[in-house]
């Protein structure tokens, strides 16, 4: 009986780790994905200090920069 004890909490772990990623699977997309995707973007941004931007609006953002600058 001591194979019992010794494959319960693997047995355990491996239901239980299936569970989560099934429950991950199903919960990817939806209604939401759009409202948790700037979420997960706004708090990498504020967590990097905007390093986390793509070049295309750090270069848009440097560009209006600069127009604010020269409109003076």
């Amino acid at each position: 009986m001591d194979y019992v004890a010794a494959l319960t909490p693997p047995l355990v772990m491996a239901i239980g780790f299936t569970a989560l990623v099934v429950t991950i699977v199903k919960n990817q997309g939806g209604a939401n994905k759009a409202k948790e995707d700037a979420a997960v973007d706004a708090a990498l941004d504020s967590a990097s200090g905007g390093a986390n931007r793509p070049v295309a609006a750090r270069s848009a953002s440097s560009a209006d920069a600069a127009t604010r600058a020269t409109d003076g």
